[in-house]
């Protein structure tokens, strides 16, 4: 039986679309970013901006330094956050009506200051609530913890803070590495697919 939720942020709760990065970025003249970032992979600069390794303030310098273009903060900052569309408002009521079916529901997401900052603000913003606070029994962001998905070290992280079962608990994520991930991990694991919501999956069995 399942007792617990994990659930991932962009794509789930949050519209993101990962092509608009480099749509921002070539508005500032930057033509060279199509190695730099995909849902699926990306440099290690991302991958240590992610888990906090590097402060904002270094990520915007490896920025110029890979784009040898000499972007102020909010220049980067704003080409930065264009993947992050608006909060997928139906996700976040069916939320706000089944979490007191769970013992817990927990959110997992791989990002990093500067989004963070950005999708609070928006958040509050579009919602009118601190979704964070009232939506989730606890937040883990990457770049807090130090660990990201699919890494198995990061699940494990997740399940022995919350202190779940893993055979208790779902992980739901749109992105594929990060669904086998927490497969491997032991924990129960569905994909929400584009155009999908959280409803659908109730719908059709595989959120229960």
């Amino acid at each position: 039986m399942i007792k617990n939720l994990i659930l991932d942020m962009g794509g789930v709760i949050l519209g993101v679309d990962y092509s608009k990065v480099f749509t921002g970025f070539k508005a500032l003249g930057v033509d060279n970013l199509e190695h730099f970032f995909t849902q699926q992979t990306q440099i290690p600069l991302v991958d240590k901006f992610e888990v906090g390794e590097i402060s904002s303030e270094e990520f915007r310098e490896g920025v110029r330094e890979i784009t040898q273009k000499n972007l102020s903060d909010k220049d980067i900052d704003l080409a930065w956050n264009s993947m992050v569309l608006l909060p997928r408002k139906e996700d976040i009521l069916f939320i706000q009506e089944e979490k007191t079916k769970y013992e817990g529901v927990y959110l997992f997401s791989n990002t990093n200051a500067i989004h963070l900052k950005y999708v609070k603000d928006l958040f509050l913003k579009t919602m009118g609530f601190d979704v964070f606070k009232e939506l989730f029994t606890k937040v883990y962001f990457s770049n807090e913890i130090h660990e990201r998905k699919p890494n198995l070290s990061s699940f494990n992280y997740v399940i022995d803070d919350a202190k779940l079962n893993k055979e208790e608990t779902m992980f739901i994520d749109d992105t594929p590495q990060n669904v086998l991930g927490a497969e491997k991990a032991g924990i129960h694991s569905a994909l929400l697919p584009a155009g999908k919501t959280l409803r659908d999956l109730k719908q059709e069995g595989i959120l229960l």
